[in-house]
């Protein structure tokens, strides 16, 4: 078992990409603290795979705080932090003057200052014992956006930027900190965008068909493996990374050119 007796932290673990990396750790062998808002999702899925569930807001640095004290009472420290949570707004493609500047706030908060939060509350454990391993999650719309998000792609660059420093000023003490981008995964994390699609079948079949050049949009398990292969120690020469993981996104522009040649 790649992580037999880890302590991972997955925040956003109630279901889609979180639930899908919380059930790979722990049939890696890891404990793991399921850390989300919603009570029912997050009871179900700790039960299931038995871990812990934390209810957090994590934009709340309180919040944050205490679940990882509760995290260091169960299990008696952390290893591994999972910085999963996030989320998108109802509205894409919003012109940048049609933006809030509380909208804005809104969506740095969850998607990067969430992600500073946990780390500011792991790392000192992490520290106490010599060994971390941090996997943040931006979005492949942050360095290649195909709509514009403005604040949701601001804040998930943001979420690179505070990858790579960590990643320098913690390597002394044997944490490793990278950072993935998910290409499109079909998760709950959608239902904003599915609310006015009449087949969401469908327009994932297109996505996946027009957008992906492996032909298919992602699943939860094809990230969780990759979380998997950064969060154990098959990864103890990586620090600082960003992961694309989207089927070969963003390289859409050369499968196109190579498909009309082979025309």
């Amino acid at each position: 078992m790649l992580l037999k007796d880890r302590v991972a932290i997955v925040t956003g673990g109630a279901v889609g990409i979180g639930q899908g990396i919380a059930r790979k750790f722990a049939a890696e062998g890891a404990r793991v603290v399921v850390a989300d808002i919603s009570d029912k999702n997050g009871q179900a899925t700790a039960k299931e795979i038995g871990g812990l569930f934390v209810k957090c807001d994590v934009t709340s640095g309180t919040q944050v705080n205490a679940m990882a004290d509760a995290a260091v009472r169960a299990y008696g420290t952390i290893d591994i932090l999972v910085n999963n949570a996030g989320g998108v707004p109802d509205i894409q493609g919003e012109k940048l003057e049609e933006v809030t500047e509380d909208e804005w706030q809104k969506f740095i908060d969850l998607n990067l200052k969430s992600a500073f939060l946990c780390c500011k509350a792991a790392v000192p454990y992490m520290k106490q014992h010599g060994y971390g391993k941090i996997v943040n999650f931006s979005s492949m719309g942050a360095v290649d956006p195909a709509v514009s998000v403005v604040h949701y792609h601001a804040a998930k660059g943001g979420v690179i930027g505070l990858t790579t420093n960590l990643a320098f000023e913690l390597a002394p003490h044997h944490i490793y900190v990278n950072c993935i981008c998910p290409g499109p995964v079909r998760t709950p994390f959608w239902d904003p965008v599915l609310r006015n699609i009449p087949d969401p079948d469908a327009y994932f079949a297109e996505i996946g068909r027009k957008e992906v050049p492996m032909g298919r949009v992602g699943t939860p398990e094809d990230i969780a493996g990759a979380t998997l292969f950064l969060a154990s120690d098959l990864a103890s020469y990586v620090t600082g990374q960003v992961m694309h993981v989207g089927g070969g996104l963003p390289l859409m522009v050369q499968s196109q050119t190579v498909a009309m040649q082979d025309k």
